[in-house]
C-alpha cells in the first residue's frame, strides 16, 4: 500500500484525519509516519491541543497494524484496548508520529495467536516529533479481530 493510498483510505474512513489535516509521509512495514498541520490541531495557547495529537499517533499506530495485517492477507478488524500519552514539550508547529513494533517478536506471537484463537493483543509505540525534538510518545494496545 502507497502512502497515498493509506492517506485516501483514512480519509474516507476516519473523517477526523481528514479534518485534522493528516498526511501519510511513509507507510513501510516497518513504521507508519503521519504529519499534520498547527492550524487545524491549535488550541487557545497556539499550540497542538494534546487530544490532536493524541489521535495522530494513535492514528499512526493503527495504521501500522492495518498495512502489516493487509499484507500478510489477514482480514481483521483493529481496534485500540487502552492507551497511554506523555506530552514532554509543548507542540508549536506542524508535528509528525511515527509508529513502530519495537520488538519483532511481538508481531509473530501476535499473529501466531490470531491466527490460533482468531483474536491478537499487541503493543505499538508512536513517537511525536516537531521542529526536530520529540515531543511526546504514545503506547497503545490494539486487539485485532478475525473476520
Amino acid at each position: 500500500m502507497t502512502p497515498r493510498e493509506l492517506e485516501q483510505y483514512l480519509h474516507q474512513q476516519i473523517p477526523l484525519s481528514n479534518a485534522m489535516g493528516v498526511e501519510v509521509m511513509a507507510a513501510t512495514l516497518d513504521d507508519v509516519v503521519l504529519s499534520a498541520p498547527l492550524a487545524p490541531n491549535i488550541n487557545h495557547r497556539e499550540t497542538v491541543f494534546g487530544g490532536s495529537a493524541s489521535a495522530v499517533a494513535l492514528l499512526s499506530a493503527w495504521a501500522l497494524l492495518y498495512i502489516r495485517l493487509r499484507h500478510e492477507g489477514r482480514e481483521s478488524q483493529i481496534v485500540v484496548q487502552r492507551n497511554t500519552m506523555s506530552y514532554e514539550r509543548p507542540i508549536t508547529a506542524d508535528f509528525t508520529a511515527t509508529a513502530t513494533i519495537e520488538d519483532a517478536s511481538t508481531w509473530r506471537k501476535f499473529t501466531d495467536m490470531l491466527r490460533r484463537k482468531g483474536r491478537g493483543r499487541i503493543s505499538v509505540t508512536a513517537k511525536l516529533r516537531c521542529k526536530g525534538m520529540e515531543v511526546g510518545e504514545l503506547t497503545g494496545d490494539f486487539v485485532a479481530v478475525s473476520r
